[in-house]
Protein backbone atom coordinates (compact mmCIF):
# COMPACT_ATOMS: atom_id res chain seq x y z
CA UNK A 1 0.00 0.00 0.00
CA UNK A 2 2.90 2.61 0.50
CA UNK A 3 6.04 1.38 -1.44
CA UNK A 4 3.72 0.34 -4.49
CA UNK A 5 2.78 4.21 -5.30
CA UNK A 6 6.40 5.33 -4.18
CA UNK A 7 7.73 2.86 -6.44
CA UNK A 8 5.38 4.04 -9.24
CA UNK A 9 6.27 7.79 -8.41
CA UNK A 10 9.81 7.21 -8.96
CA UNK A 11 9.61 5.25 -11.92
CA UNK A 12 7.47 8.17 -13.34
CA UNK A 13 10.15 10.76 -12.25
CA UNK A 14 12.81 9.05 -14.04
CA UNK A 15 11.49 8.03 -16.69
CA UNK A 16 11.74 11.70 -18.79
CA UNK A 17 15.44 11.35 -18.06
CA UNK A 18 15.57 7.81 -19.11
CA UNK A 19 13.98 8.95 -22.48
CA UNK A 20 16.02 11.50 -23.42
CA UNK A 21 18.93 9.39 -22.72
CA UNK A 22 17.11 6.83 -24.86
CA UNK A 23 16.80 8.99 -27.69
CA UNK A 24 20.12 10.67 -27.53
CA UNK A 25 21.54 7.27 -28.01
CA UNK A 26 20.22 6.76 -31.58
CA UNK A 27 20.17 8.41 -34.55
CA UNK A 28 17.38 10.67 -34.98
CA UNK A 29 16.13 9.48 -37.80
CA UNK A 30 16.34 5.77 -37.33
CA UNK A 31 14.45 6.23 -34.30
CA UNK A 32 11.93 8.44 -35.51
CA UNK A 33 11.17 5.61 -38.18
CA UNK A 34 11.57 2.54 -35.35
CA UNK A 35 11.04 3.82 -32.21
CA UNK A 36 12.47 2.06 -29.38
CA UNK A 37 12.62 1.37 -25.64
CA UNK A 38 16.13 0.16 -25.04
CA UNK A 39 19.31 2.04 -25.53
CA UNK A 40 21.09 2.48 -28.93
CA UNK A 41 24.89 2.73 -29.34
CA UNK A 42 24.89 6.57 -30.47
CA UNK A 43 25.45 8.62 -27.52
CA UNK A 44 28.98 9.28 -27.34
CA UNK A 45 28.69 10.68 -31.06
CA UNK A 46 25.89 12.59 -30.77
CA UNK A 47 27.79 13.69 -27.06
CA UNK A 48 30.33 14.57 -30.16
CA UNK A 49 28.31 16.64 -32.13
CA UNK A 50 27.30 18.70 -29.44
CA UNK A 51 30.64 19.36 -28.06
CA UNK A 52 30.67 20.44 -31.80
CA UNK A 53 28.08 22.49 -32.39
CA UNK A 54 28.18 24.59 -29.12
CA UNK A 55 30.81 25.94 -26.65
CA UNK A 56 29.72 23.13 -24.31
CA UNK A 57 32.32 23.29 -21.78
CA UNK A 58 32.40 27.46 -21.79
CA UNK A 59 28.61 27.31 -21.01
CA UNK A 60 29.20 24.05 -18.33
CA UNK A 61 31.93 26.71 -16.98
CA UNK A 62 29.92 29.42 -16.85
CA UNK A 63 26.76 27.58 -15.16
CA UNK A 64 29.31 26.61 -12.14
CA UNK A 65 30.50 29.17 -11.68
CA UNK A 66 27.16 31.35 -12.02
CA UNK A 67 24.81 28.72 -10.01
CA UNK A 68 27.69 27.63 -7.38
CA UNK A 69 28.20 31.42 -6.20
CA UNK A 70 24.22 32.25 -6.26
CA UNK A 71 23.26 29.59 -4.58
CA UNK A 72 26.52 29.88 -1.84
CA UNK A 73 25.14 33.50 -1.75
CA UNK A 74 21.58 32.78 -1.24
CA UNK A 75 21.79 30.41 1.76
CA UNK A 76 24.24 32.51 3.74
CA UNK A 77 22.54 35.78 3.38
CA UNK A 78 18.86 34.27 3.31
CA UNK A 79 20.03 32.27 6.85
CA UNK A 80 21.69 35.37 7.96
CA UNK A 81 18.40 37.54 7.12
CA UNK A 82 15.74 34.18 7.97
CA UNK A 83 17.91 34.55 11.44
CA UNK A 84 17.50 38.58 12.02
CA UNK A 85 14.18 38.14 11.30
CA UNK A 86 13.15 35.36 13.65
CA UNK A 87 15.52 36.11 16.97
CA UNK A 88 16.30 39.78 16.69
CA UNK A 89 13.99 42.72 18.04
CA UNK A 90 14.69 45.86 16.09
CA UNK A 91 12.13 48.54 15.26
CA UNK A 92 10.41 48.10 12.08
CA UNK A 93 10.86 44.33 11.77
CA UNK A 94 7.43 44.00 10.72
CA UNK A 95 7.17 45.91 8.01
CA UNK A 96 10.03 45.13 6.46
CA UNK A 97 9.28 41.75 6.65
CA UNK A 98 5.73 42.39 5.07
CA UNK A 99 8.02 44.38 2.16
CA UNK A 100 10.76 41.65 1.40
CA UNK A 101 7.70 39.42 1.03
CA UNK A 102 5.35 41.78 -1.05
CA UNK A 103 8.08 41.61 -3.52
CA UNK A 104 7.43 38.27 -4.44
CA UNK A 105 4.23 39.16 -5.82
CA UNK A 106 6.00 41.62 -8.78
CA UNK A 107 6.78 39.78 -11.56
CA UNK A 108 10.48 39.40 -12.89
CA UNK A 109 9.73 40.55 -16.12
CA UNK A 110 8.68 43.95 -15.10
CA UNK A 111 12.43 44.40 -13.62
CA UNK A 112 14.02 43.51 -16.92
CA UNK A 113 14.32 46.72 -18.48
CA UNK A 114 15.67 48.81 -15.49
CA UNK A 115 17.65 46.03 -14.87
CA UNK A 116 19.55 45.54 -18.23
CA UNK A 117 20.12 49.47 -17.98
CA UNK A 118 21.77 49.56 -14.91
CA UNK A 119 23.88 46.80 -15.63
CA UNK A 120 24.92 48.08 -19.13
CA UNK A 121 25.57 52.12 -16.84
CA UNK A 122 27.75 49.38 -14.52
CA UNK A 123 29.87 47.95 -17.69
CA UNK A 124 28.60 44.71 -16.82
CA UNK A 125 26.49 44.29 -19.75
CA UNK A 126 28.24 40.59 -21.02
CA UNK A 127 29.58 39.69 -17.72
CA UNK A 128 28.98 36.88 -15.60
CA UNK A 129 28.46 39.63 -13.07
CA UNK A 130 25.08 40.48 -14.69
CA UNK A 131 23.86 37.27 -14.00
CA UNK A 132 25.30 36.59 -10.52
CA UNK A 133 24.55 40.28 -8.79
CA UNK A 134 20.77 40.55 -9.34
CA UNK A 135 20.44 36.98 -8.09
CA UNK A 136 22.72 36.51 -4.21
CA UNK A 137 19.69 37.20 -2.19
CA UNK A 138 16.29 36.00 -2.90
CA UNK A 139 12.88 37.39 -0.74
CA UNK A 140 12.14 33.83 -0.78
CA UNK A 141 15.02 32.78 0.70
CA UNK A 142 14.49 35.07 3.55
CA UNK A 143 11.01 34.27 3.79
CA UNK A 144 11.72 30.51 4.01
CA UNK A 145 14.65 30.76 6.35
CA UNK A 146 13.25 32.88 8.68
CA UNK A 147 10.08 30.62 8.84
CA UNK A 148 12.19 27.66 9.67
CA UNK A 149 14.43 29.73 12.24
CA UNK A 150 11.54 30.97 14.32
CA UNK A 151 10.43 27.21 14.82
CA UNK A 152 13.72 25.30 15.12
CA UNK A 153 15.76 27.48 16.70
CA UNK A 154 14.22 27.95 20.82
CA UNK A 155 14.46 31.49 22.07
CA UNK A 156 16.20 29.57 25.38
CA UNK A 157 19.23 28.55 23.86
CA UNK A 158 19.71 31.93 21.92
CA UNK A 159 19.15 33.85 25.24
CA UNK A 160 21.86 31.01 26.80
CA UNK A 161 24.56 31.88 24.36
CA UNK A 162 24.34 35.55 24.89
CA UNK A 163 24.70 35.16 28.34
CA UNK A 164 28.07 33.18 28.19
CA UNK A 165 29.22 35.80 26.22
CA UNK A 166 28.66 34.73 22.80
CA UNK A 167 28.53 37.53 19.99
CA UNK A 168 25.59 37.52 17.75
CA UNK A 169 27.32 36.54 14.44
CA UNK A 170 28.89 33.59 16.93
CA UNK A 171 25.32 32.64 17.98
CA UNK A 172 24.18 32.26 15.00
CA UNK A 173 27.29 30.39 14.19
CA UNK A 174 27.11 28.11 16.85
CA UNK A 175 23.25 27.64 17.29
CA UNK A 176 21.70 28.98 14.80
CA UNK A 177 23.43 27.24 11.66
CA UNK A 178 23.33 24.09 12.92
CA UNK A 179 19.92 24.13 13.41
CA UNK A 180 18.47 25.27 9.92
CA UNK A 181 21.02 22.56 7.99
CA UNK A 182 18.21 21.06 6.63
CA UNK A 183 16.39 24.07 5.24
CA UNK A 184 19.71 25.56 4.27
CA UNK A 185 20.33 22.31 2.13
CA UNK A 186 16.16 22.70 0.73
CA UNK A 187 17.02 25.69 -0.21
CA UNK A 188 20.36 25.32 -1.82
CA UNK A 189 18.69 22.98 -3.98
CA UNK A 190 16.21 24.78 -5.06
CA UNK A 191 18.33 28.05 -5.65
CA UNK A 192 20.81 25.89 -7.51
CA UNK A 193 18.09 24.26 -9.76
CA UNK A 194 16.39 28.25 -10.32
CA UNK A 195 19.89 29.43 -11.40
CA UNK A 196 20.93 26.36 -13.61
CA UNK A 197 17.52 26.98 -15.98
CA UNK A 198 17.69 30.45 -16.08
CA UNK A 199 17.05 31.36 -19.34
CA UNK A 200 15.87 34.38 -19.66
CA UNK A 201 17.93 36.52 -17.93
CA UNK A 202 20.88 35.18 -19.46
CA UNK A 203 19.88 35.31 -23.13
CA UNK A 204 19.29 39.17 -22.81
CA UNK A 205 22.32 40.23 -20.68
CA UNK A 206 24.77 37.41 -22.22
CA UNK A 207 26.85 37.42 -25.52
CA UNK A 208 27.14 34.89 -27.62
CA UNK A 209 30.74 34.02 -26.98
CA UNK A 210 29.94 33.70 -23.21
CA UNK A 211 26.93 31.70 -22.60
CA UNK A 212 25.02 29.88 -19.82
CA UNK A 213 24.46 26.31 -20.21
CA UNK A 214 20.58 27.19 -21.18
CA UNK A 215 21.78 29.52 -23.45
CA UNK A 216 24.29 27.33 -25.75
CA UNK A 217 21.61 24.52 -25.28
CA UNK A 218 19.15 26.73 -27.60
CA UNK A 219 21.29 26.63 -30.28
CA UNK A 220 20.92 23.02 -31.06
CA UNK A 221 17.40 23.81 -31.81
CA UNK A 222 17.64 26.89 -33.69
CA UNK A 223 18.20 25.76 -37.29
CA UNK A 224 15.09 25.04 -39.43
CA UNK A 225 15.67 21.18 -38.75
CA UNK A 226 15.98 20.43 -35.28
CA UNK A 227 17.57 16.82 -34.36
CA UNK A 228 15.93 15.53 -31.37
CA UNK A 229 18.85 13.12 -30.52
CA UNK A 230 21.18 16.26 -30.79
CA UNK A 231 19.17 18.43 -28.16
CA UNK A 232 18.32 15.91 -25.82
CA UNK A 233 22.26 14.49 -25.81
CA UNK A 234 23.06 18.17 -24.63
CA UNK A 235 20.04 18.01 -22.28
CA UNK A 236 21.07 14.96 -20.77
CA UNK A 237 25.08 15.98 -20.49
CA UNK A 238 24.02 19.29 -19.03
CA UNK A 239 21.33 17.02 -16.03
CA UNK A 240 24.27 15.78 -14.71
CA UNK A 241 25.37 18.22 -12.57
CA UNK A 242 22.27 19.13 -10.94
CA UNK A 243 22.01 15.32 -10.69
CA UNK A 244 25.71 15.96 -8.53
CA UNK A 245 24.16 18.77 -6.70
CA UNK A 246 20.67 17.19 -5.58
CA UNK A 247 22.58 13.47 -4.25
CA UNK A 248 25.05 15.68 -2.37
CA UNK A 249 22.54 18.57 -0.34
CA UNK A 250 19.70 15.68 -0.60
CA UNK A 251 22.01 13.71 1.41
CA UNK A 252 22.13 16.74 4.13
CA UNK A 253 18.16 17.35 4.38
CA UNK A 254 18.73 13.27 5.15
CA UNK A 255 20.91 13.90 7.63
CA UNK A 256 19.62 16.93 9.52
CA UNK A 257 16.67 15.13 9.42
CA UNK A 258 17.28 11.95 10.78
CA UNK A 259 19.58 14.32 13.78
CA UNK A 260 16.71 16.04 14.70
CA UNK A 261 14.22 12.97 15.06
CA UNK A 262 17.13 11.35 17.33
CA UNK A 263 17.61 14.37 19.69
CA UNK A 264 13.81 14.93 19.35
Amino acid sequence: MVYGPLIAFILGSAFPFYWSFLVASHDDAEFTANPSLLPGGNFFVNAGRVLDSIPFWKALGNSIIVSGTVTVSVVVLSSLAGFAFAKLRFRGRGPLLVFVVATLAVPTQLGIVPLYMAMAEFGWSGTLGAVIVPNLVTAFGVFWMRQYIADAVPDELVEAARMDGCSMIRTFWHVGLPAVRPAAAMLGVFTFMTSWNDFLWPLIVLNAENPTMQVALEKLQSGYYVDNSLVLAGTTMATVPVLIVFLVLGRQIVAGIMQGAVKG
